[in-house]
C-alpha cells in the first residue's frame, strides 16, 4: 500500500486551496489535486472583489455578510499586496431602492463586522462631487462606501504556495480518477496529464470541486447527497476607463440587480456581473450577445460615457456553483456555504463543500478542519486568522510604506514595473530579482511588463506549465501584450 496522507482534497480553486493550506498548518499530511491549472474555473472568474455583500442584507442573509465583512479585515492584514482598499460610489435611483433603505443597508455594512481599516459611508452631491462628472445629470445623489479590490486567481496561488511551504503535496493536472474506502481509508487513483495513473491513500477526502462537486460525489466517489448546487452564470465585460479617479461605481439596474464598475489594470474598467441560470457543461461556459448588451444598457444608463460591445477588449465568464436553496430568483440564491460530511461509519470520512464565496473562504477551510476533527484528531487547533499569505508579511500590513523601500532598493527598476512586482510578489519580490542590479539582468523583454526572470520564476515556484498560466492566472500581462508579442512568449515558453 501506498503511503497514507492524512488528506486528500480535489479541487485547485479558491476553496481547495484555503481547506489544503490550513490543513497543513495543523500539521497533517495533505494531496491537493487539480484536474487543470490552479484557479482555472470559478476562482479566476470572479468580480474580484473581497465585500461583505451589500445586496445580501435584501435577503436578510445577516450572518453571512456579518462573516464576510469580518474576514474583509482579516485579508486586508494577510495580503495588502493583492488586497487593497477600495470606494465604491452608487449613484441614487428614485426607480429602485428609496434612499432610506440604502441608508440603512449602509448603516448596517458599516457596523456589522467591526470595520477598523476603511473609512465610513458617506453621502454624495454628484453636483458638485468629482465622482459624479462621468454621471449624467438625471442623478444627483449618490452614497459612498468602502470594500476591497483583490486578485482573484493569485489568493489562489498564495494558499497553494503556502499550503506547498507548510509540506502539502501540490498536483496540478492531475485528476482523481476514482475514490473509494477500503480498510479504513481512502484509496484513489490519480491520472497525470499524459495518462499514466498513480495509487495514493488518504484517511479523509476533501471535495472542493466547485462546480464539479456533484460529479466528484457521483463519478469519482460513487457516493449520493440530498444536496446539490445550482449553477449560475457570471459574466464580465472589459473596456477602456473612462473617467479620472481611483473609486468605482455600482450601478442598480431597473430588474433590481447590481452592476460592477470598477478600475482595472491601471487603464481598463471591469463590469459585470450577470446572474444567469447555467445548465451547461461548467468547462463550455461563455458569454453571450444578451450579456453583453446587458452590461452596456446598465452602464449606458447611468454614465456619460456610452459603452458598446465593439469597446469590449476582454471579457469572461464564470459559473458560481451555489448551495441549491430553492430559491426561484438566481440573485436569490444563497452565497452562503454548506458542508455535506459522511463519516463512513466511523472511518474514511468524505467532507464536500457546497456554495461559498471568495470572500469567505479561509473561514470556509476553518470550518471544514473543525468538521475532520474528530476524524483526525491528531491536527492542532484554528492559525490562518493571524498569519500573512506568502508575500503578505509587511509591518502593520502597510503596503505603500513597504513598497517605497522596496523600490528604494531596487531604483533601477522603472516604477510601473517595480509596482507590478511588489503587488503581485510583496515580500517574495526580492527573491525574484536576488542578484539582478539592471534591466538587463531580467533576461528577454516580451513586451509590456514581462521579462524572462519573471516568467521563470512563475515555473519554478508556482506551478506555471502554460503561456495561459503566466499570462492570464498568475498575472495579467496578457491583457498588454500584442497578438505577436503573446506569440512569441508562447513560443519561448516551448523550448524552457
Amino acid at each position: 500500500m501506498p503511503d497514507i496522507y492524512d488528506l486528500l482534497v480535489i479541487g485547485g480553486g479558491i476553496n481547495g486551496a484555503g481547506i489544503a493550506r490550513d490543513a497543513a498548518g495543523r500539521g497533517l499530511s495533505v494531496l491537493l489535486c487539480e484536474k487543470d491549472d490552479l484557479a482555472q474555473g470559478t476562482s479566476s472568474r470572479s468580480g474580484k472583489l473581497i465585500h461583505g455583500g451589500l445586496r445580501y442584507l435584501e435577503y436578510y442573509e445577516f450572518r453571512l455578510v456579518r462573516e464576510a465583512l469580518i474576514e474583509r479585515e482579516v485579508l486586508l492584514r494577510a495580503a495588502p499586496h493583492i488586497v487593497w482598499p477600495m470606494r465604491f460610489v452608487l449613484p441614487h435611483s428614485r426607480e429602485q431602492r428609496p434612499a432610506w433603505m440604502i441608508r440603512l443597508g449602509l448603516f448596517l455594512y458599516d457596523h456589522l463586522g467591526g470595520r477598523e481599516r476603511l473609512p465610513a459611508t458617506r453621502r454624495l452631491d454628484l453636483r458638485r462631487a468629482p465622482e459624479g462628472v462621468p454621471i449624467r445629470d438625471d442623478y444627483t445623489t449618490a452614497f459612498e462606501y468602502s470594500d476591497c479590490w483583490v486578485d482573484d486567481a493569485r489568493l489562489v496561488v498564495l494558499n497553494a504556495v503556502d499550503a506547498a511551504a507548510r509540506g502539502a503535496d501540490v498536483r496540478v493536472r492531475t485528476e482523481v480518477a476514482s475514490a473509494r474506502r477500503m480498510d479504513g481509508v481512502w484509496q484513489a487513483t490519480l491520472r497525470r496529464p499524459d495518462g499514466s495513473t498513480e495509487p495514493v491513500c488518504a484517511r479523509a477526502l476533501a471535495n472542493a470541486a466547485g462546480p464539479w462537486v456533484e460529479q466528484v460525489l457521483t463519478g469519482v466517489v460513487g457516493a449520493n447527497t440530498a444536496r446539490h448546487v445550482r449553477l449560475v452564470k457570471g459574466s464580465h465585460i472589459v473596456v477602456r476607463k473612462f473617467w479620472d479617479g481611483a473609486q468605482a461605481y455600482l450601478l442598480q439596474n431597473d430588474d433590481k440587480r447590481v452592476i460592477f464598475v470598477n478600475p482595472y489594470e491601471d487603464d481598463l474598467c471591469l463590469i459585470g456581473t450577470t446572474d444567469i441560470p447555467y445548465e451547461g457543461k461548467a468547462d463550455d461556459v461563455a458569454i453571450d450577445d444578451a450579456e453583453r448588451a446587458y452590461l452596456c444598457r446598465v452602464v449606458n444608463r447611468y454614465m456619460r460615457h456610452r459603452v458598446d460591445p465593439s469597446d469590449i477588449v476582454h471579457e469572461f465568464s464564470g459559473v458560481r456553483p451555489l448551495y441549491d436553496d430553492n430559491a426561484a430568483n438566481p440573485s436569490a440564491v444563497t452565497r452562503d456555504y454548506v458542508f455535506d460530511v459522511d463519516g463512513g461509519d466511523g472511518g474514511a470520512p468524505l467532507l464536500s463543500v457546497f456554495g461559498g464565496k471568495i470572500t469567505t473562504f479561509r473561514k470556509l477551510g476553518e470550518h471544514a478542519l473543525q468538521k475532520l476533527r474528530t476524524f483526525l484528531p491528531a491536527m492542532t487547533g484554528d492559525w490562518t486568522h493571524a498569519a500573512p499569505l506568502p508575500g503578505g508579511d509587511m509591518p502593520g500590513a502597510d503596503f505603500d510604506g513597504w513598497c517605497k523601500e522596496f523600490e528604494r532598493r531596487f531604483a533601477f527598476l522603472p516604477a510601473r514595473l517595480a509596482r507590478h512586482y511588489a503587488r503581485l510578489y510583496g515580500t517574495r519580490a526580492p527573491a525574484l530579482l536576488d542578484g539582478a542590479q539592471a534591466l538587463a539582468d531580467l533576461g528577454r523583454h516580451f513586451g509590456g511588463l514581462l521579462y524572462e526572470r519573471e516568467a521563470d520564476f512563475l515555473i519554478r515556484n508556482e506551478w506555471a506549465h502554460t503561456p495561459q498560466d503566466v499570462l492570464e492566472r498568475r498575472t495579467k500581462h496578457h491583457l498588454h501584450l500584442t497578438v505577436a508579442e503573446r506569440d512569441g512568449f508562447a513560443e519561448w515558453m516551448a523550448r524552457a
